[in-house]
C-alpha cells in the first residue's frame, strides 16, 4: 500500500513539475514558436548579443547593417535598407532578391509564417 501511495506521489509531483514548462511551450505564440524554429539558431532577440546573426531586438526602424561589432556583408551594410514590416517581409521572401550578395540564406514561403514572424519582431 505504501509503495502504491509513494509511487502516486511521484506520479503527481512529475506531472506537477512538467507541466507548466510544456503549457509555456504550447502557449508561445505562432510568430515567437516560428522565430525561435526557424531563426533562433543565427539570431537572438531576448538580448542584444550577436550570434551567426545580428540580435533582431528593436530590428523595425533600424537601417540594415548598423549593429556595432557584427561583421555584415558588404551587400546588406551597403544596401539603403530601414527594416519595416514591409521591407522584412520581402527580404524574408527571398533574401538574395532583394540584396544580392547578403549571407542571409533562409527564406520563408509561407506568407502567414513571415507575418507571425515579423509581427513578433516587431513586438520587441
Amino acid at each position: 500500500m505504501k509503495t502504491l501511495i509513494l509511487a502516486s506521489l511521484a506520479s503527481l509531483i512529475v506531472t506537477a513539475i512538467a507541466a507548466p514548462a510544456h503549457s509555456q511551450a504550447t502557449d508561445a505564440a505562432p510568430g515567437e514558436r516560428l522565430f525561435q524554429q526557424r531563426c533562433g539558431a543565427c539570431h537572438q532577440l531576448a538580448t542584444t548579443r550577436n550570434g551567426v546573426g545580428p540580435h533582431l531586438q528593436g530590428v523595425i526602424g533600424r537601417s540594415a547593417g548598423s549593429i556595432e561589432g557584427f561583421k555584415y556583408s558588404p551587400a546588406l551594410k551597403g544596401a539603403g535598407v530601414t527594416w519595416t514590416p514591409e521591407t522584412l517581409e520581402t527580404f524574408l521572401t527571398s533574401p538574395g532578391a532583394m540584396v544580392r550578395g547578403t549571407r542571409m540564406t533562409q527564406r520563408f514561403n509561407n506568407a502567414e509564417e513571415r507575418r507571425a514572424i515579423i509581427e513578433f519582431l516587431g513586438s520587441h
